[in-house]
This record gives C-alpha cells, sequence and structure tokens, in this order.
C-alpha cells in the first residue's frame, strides 16, 4: 500500500432508480453510451484516469486541481446540451464532487479520507453542477474561467472537522448574471438581536426581511435574497469576503433592541473593501415602527448615491399595515408557524384572529390563520374545520390579490381537505410563485403537492429552496429527506438527513418537547443508522406528547425504516378514529411506510382506518 496526496472527482447521475424503474434497457443503454461518447473523452482529454465505476458513479483521478475542475466545467456543459431535446424528468444529470487529499493506493484502486470526501461533496453539489472543498478552490481560483460560490461549512462526517464548500459556476454563466445587475449591489445581513432575549429574533428577523424588501424596489439597485442573506445569521462574518462571494459592491449590517413600547436600531453601510460608508442609529417609540423602516431604506438608497424614484418610493411606504401591534404579532404568528410545534397552532390562531381584529385588511395575518387551522383540520384537532381554513385563505385574496401567501395558504386548504384536492391546489400554487417567486410557504406546500403527485424532481426543488429560504425551518429539511428516499438517492438522504438533524437538535435545546422536530428527528436518526438514538428518543414520545397524533406518526416513520414492526404499529393504531381522510390517503402514499405496509398488522390497521374515515 502506498500514501500519496491526489485529486479525485467522483461523479454520479441524478435520479438514476427513477429512470431505471422507468426503462432499465434504455437507460442503461443511454449512460453506457453517454460515458463512451461524452464522460471517458473529456477525462482523457485532462489526463484523468477513472478508477472505479460503481452503476451509475464514477471515480476519477486527475493530476491537478484544474485539470479536474476544468474536465468537470466540460463535462457539465456537454450534457446540458446532449439532453437539451429529453423532458425535464427524463435527462440524464451529473452531480460532480472534487476533493484534494489523502489516499491510499493499493493497485489499480485507490481509497481512504480523501476518496470518501469526494463522494460527499458530490451529495452537495446542485443538480447539473460541481462542488468543491476549499483547498480546491485555493489551487484553481484565478487560473480557470470559472467563479465560486461559498455554500458554507458542512459536517461531511459525524466527528470529523467540517469541509468547507463552493459551488462551481462556469464563467459564461457568471457574466450572463452579472450584465442582468445594476452597477450597484447589496447584501442585508440579518440583523443582530440585542435584546437579550432569544425570543425576541422574531423581531430583529422580520426587521430585516422587511427592508431587503424595500430596498428590492428600488431599480437602480440589486439585492441579495433573504435566502442568501440567511446563510450568514449567528455567524461572525468577514465583510470584505463576503462581499467578494456574493460579488456586491455594498454590505449592510445592523442590530435590534426592543424593550418595552420602545426600539432601538442601529444600521451601518459597509463597501466591499470594508469602508465604513455610512452609518445611524435610531430610537424610536415602537408606534413608529413604519416610518423608522421607510427612513433606514431612503436612507441607503442616499448613502449609495442613487436616485428614488416617486412610484418607487410610494412602493417602499405601502404596507401590508398601519397598525405596529398588528405587525408585531403577525411577525410572532409567521414565526411560530415555521418553527413552532403543532401544540403552538392554536396559539398561531389565536394571534392572527387579534391580527385581522386589530386590522382587518392585514392579508398576511389570514393567510397565516388559514395555514394554522387547515393543519389542525387534517388532524383532526376539534374546533377548526377546513371551511374555516378556506374562508380565512379566501378572505386573505379578497383583501389582497397580489399576495403569494394566499394563494400559497388556498393551496394548503386544498390538499389538507377531505378530499387531498392536490391537483385542484396546483393552479394556486402557481399564482403564488408567479407573485412571488422566494415565497417560502408557497414553496413548501408546492413540495407537499408535488410529492403527493410522486412528482419527485418538483419536490426536490421546492423543498429545498424552502430550506434555503429559511434556514432554520425543519418541516422541508425532513421531508426532503422523504423524497431522495423515494427516489433511491442514498447519498442525498444521508447529507439531507444530517441537515435535518441539526436544524431540529437546534429547537430540541430551546424546546425540549418539540413535537414536530421531535418526530423528523427520529426519523433522520434512522436514516442516518444512528439506530439506539433513533430508539431512545421515540420512547420518549409517549411521555412528552402521548395524544398528538403527528408526533406519533411521524416518530413511526422512523421505526418503519428501522424494520420495527411492533413499534411502529403501537404507534400508528391510535390514529384509528382521530384523523381526516384526506391523511389518511397521505398514509398510502407515503413511501416512509414501505418498508412495513405489507406486514399483516399494518393491512389491518390501514383496513380499520378505512372503516373510520
Amino acid at each position: 500500500m502506498q500514501r500519496k496526496l491526489t485529486v479525485i472527482l467522483s461523479a454520479d447521475v441524478v435520479g438514476y432508480s427513477v429512470l431505471m424503474e422507468r426503462d432499465e434497457a434504455g437507460t442503461l443503454s443511454r449512460l453506457k453510451e453517454n460515458r463512451k461518447s461524452l464522460f471517458d473523452p473529456r477525462v482523457a482529454a485532462q489526463s484523468g484516469r477513472t478508477f472505479k465505476v460503481m452503476g451509475d458513479g464514477v471515480l476519477v483521478e486527475f493530476p491537478s486541481a484544474g485539470a479536474a475542475v476544468s474536465c468537470a466545467i466540460e463535462i457539465q456543459a456537454a450534457m446540458e446540451a446532449a439532453e437539451a431535446h429529453r423532458p425535464d424528468s427524463e435527462r440524464l444529470r451529473y452531480r460532480i464532487g472534487i476533493n484534494l487529499g489523502d489516499v491510499i493506493v493499493e493497485g489499480d484502486d485507490i481509497y481512504g479520507e480523501g476518496v470518501n470526501v469526494a463522494a460527499r461533496l458530490q451529495a452537495l453539489a446542485p443538480v447539473g453542477g460541481i462542488a468543491v472543498a476549499r483547498n480546491v478552490k485555493d489551487q484553481v481560483a484565478g487560473k480557470i474561467a470559472a467563479e465560486f460560490e461559498d455554500r458554507g461549512s458542512h459536517a461531511v462526517k459525524e466527528g470529523e472537522s467540517p469541509v468547507h464548500v463552493f459551488a462551481v459556476r462556469p464563467q459564461a454563466s457568471v457574466a450572463a448574471t452579472a450584465e442582468k445587475r445594476p452597477a450597484v449591489s447589496i447584501c442585508v445581513l440579518p440583523f443582530a438581536n440585542m435584546s437579550g432575549d432569544q425570543e425576541q429574533e422574531y423581531f430583529s428577523d422580520g426587521i430585516t426581511e422587511d427592508i431587503i424588501t424595500d430596498l428590492s424596489k428600488v431599480s437602480a439597485l440589486w439585492v441579495a435574497a433573504r435566502n442568501t442573506s440567511f446563510t450568514f445569521k449567528g455567524k461572525p462574518v468577514d465583510v470584505p469576503q463576503a462581499a467578494r462571494s456574493l460579488k456586491v459592491t455594498h454590505v449592510l449590517e445592523g442590530s435590534v433592541r426592543k424593550a418595552g413600547g420602545r426600539v432601538r436600531i442601529t444600521a451601518q453601510l459597509i463597501d466591499a473593501s470594508g469602508g465604513h460608508v455610512w452609518a445611524e442609529r435610531w430610537d424610536r417609540d415602537l408606534n413608529d415602527i413604519f416610518a423608522l423602516q421607510d427612513e433606514i431604506s431612503e436612507a441607503v438608497v442616499k448613502a449609495l448615491r442613487l436616485k428614488l424614484l416617486p412610484e418607487e418610493k410610494k412602493r417602499i411606504e405601502r404596507r401590508d399595515t398601519s397598525n405596529p401591534e398588528a405587525y408585531e404579532l403577525f411577525l410572532l404568528a409567521r414565526q411560530f408557524e415555521r418553527t413552532g410545534s403543532e401544540r403552538m397552532k392554536p396559539l398561531i390562531v389565536r394571534i392572527c384572529q387579534k391580527v385581522v381584529a386589530l386590522d382587518p385588511a392585514f392579508a398576511r395575518g389570514w393567510a397565516v390563520m388559514a395555514m394554522a387551522i387547515a393543519e389542525m383540520s387534517q388532524r383532526g384537532v376539534a374546533g377548526y374545520s377546513i371551511e374555516d381554513a378556506r374562508q380565512a385563505a379566501q378572505r386573505a385574496i379578497e383583501v389582497d390579490p397580489l399576495l403569494a401567501e394566499g394563494h400559497a395558504a388556498m393551496a394548503e386548504v386544498m390538499g389538507r381537505g377531505p378530499g387531498m384536492e392536490l391537483e385542484a391546489g396546483k393552479p394556486f400554487i402557481e399564482t403564488a410563485l408567479t407573485l412571488d417567486p422566494n415565497c417560502y410557504d408557497a414553496h413548501l406546500f408546492a413540495g407537499y403537492l408535488t410529492l403527493g403527485l410522486k412528482q419527485h424532481a418538483e419536490a426536490i426543488r421546492h423543498f429545498e429552496t424552502a430550506c434555503d429560504l429559511d434556514p432554520d425551518a425543519y418541516r422541508p429539511a425532513g421531508m426532503v429527506v422523504q423524497v431522495y428516499e423515494a427516489i433511491g438517492d442514498d447519498e442525498r438522504v444521508q447529507w439531507a438527513a444530517r441537515r435535518c438533524l441539526e436544524r431540529c437538535e437546534k429547537l430540541l435545546r430551546f424546546e425540549p418537547d418539540h413535537s414536530g422536530a421531535l418526530g423528523f428527528l427520529v426519523s433522520s436518526l434512522a436514516d442516518l443508522g444512528e439506530v439506539e438514538r433513533a430508539r431512545e428518543w421515540a420512547k420518549r414520545v409517549a411521555l412528552f406528547d402521548p395524544d398528538n397524533m403527528r408526533l406519533r406518526y411521524n416518530t413511526a416513520c422512523g421505526m418503519s425504516k428501522l424494520g420495527d414492526v411492533d413499534a411502529a404499529m403501537d404507534l400508528l393504531e391510535p390514529l384509528v378514529g382521530k384523523i381526516s381522510p384526506g391523511w389518511a390517503h397521505w398514509i398510502d402514499i407515503d413511501n416512509s411506510l414501505d418498508p412495513i405496509r405489507d406486514h399483516p398488522r399494518f393491512k389491518a390497521f390501514r383496513a380499520k382506518l378505512a372503516e373510520a374515515t
């Protein structure tokens, strides 16, 4: 055996299992021809050596990082052109990961940590894209026609140091994006919560989101999206480095302190070199919050020496509500809706009822209320009907037909109703995403909807987008694991399960009996093979919230993945007579239960469920 430092490229076909199920002979033939005419010639041209082929996966060694990255860019560009004539769901696409690391050479084979990290980087790559480790990026930056997008540090193996990951973007696509940008660009970092209370974070996050929204209305300014900004939340930020990685000319950072009826906001504008352009501090009555937000946005525009057009100024000053109490309560309800446990749903409804009582024209209050009621109706919670949810969603649309969340809420009502009308919900989702392509709620329920229709590629896209839009949200992080399982993408299952586990553990540190996070945590532990931990957490269900049917169900899915029929059925059987017909239908299509679906005990359970619903 010999050890050495070398560059490893790992490539894998996206959704290969699904393609094989549809057309085994045709897929094998296409893959073989692709390797012969497209993949292998480009490897050879860069002096690469393929040392292992595993079905749809390939491992290649290269003499340099530059050769590996150049080869990967050429392969992905050629793949895009070669498959362009096929429907999206039928295309062959690679994910590629590249690592520079220590390996063991034994004959013609190579193995070791350097290979393992390359394989995990491949799992982190976007569909049709390339992910590289920092040491690869450092070797080739400025030497090849590509840019590197910072994707942050990722734990690729439990107990080991995380790997800093960069996505590779060919120079042509970077240039095309840059051409669309105005000369001045900005990223608004999440404003720090200085209130001394973790619970007040919803307010500082809401202020940040509204500033991003306001600045996005200025035509002469390019603004990084919320999901990009919030990747920096809670982390020390090197502003010049962040500006370079995001290709922005300026960064806005600040803090929020709310106490009693007053709010103090500080903000500073920094250019890409780290120079301070402008800074200000405001100390106001909370009732002045809307005027304060307008001042901040207009002050930033002025400091950037941009012209604010009259119609843009009007759009910035146009608010969903003019009632500061309704606004603050809405921010709280929205935060509970995204990260709170299921027992918070009645509280969310009560808060939203207060919101719309204060301002009946506050459409977003109606929309969040509709979503919470729809979910409780599906779970069979007494006092909450799907018709109540429908009326709230309809009211949101009537008050503001251009509000994406209103249409997303109506889609959720359709999908959670007795008939689980997924197809009927699609037009509402399409409208929501047309109105706001970055609407978290629309992407979240679009994920559920397309998963229910077995449109797995679309479900992955929507759930992953929702994960990016809210880095704390655990539901899309948990649901996308199920989709990767459905298509047989084991590498992505492992990566996504670890991300879900991290989000759930974060919530459980602050709320140990968080039912939603607890259910997904058990399922994620099962996916990661941490059997004993999964069983230990599952035992706590009966202690924490024994009557929570959603918690029982999600935990049962985890036990099903472990093949523990008795544990899964002990959790599932109390659902009989307590859930809606729509939920019963979901049980029929939930692939997490496939390992136990043919067991006599599950069949008996399903028969009783049919009688009861």
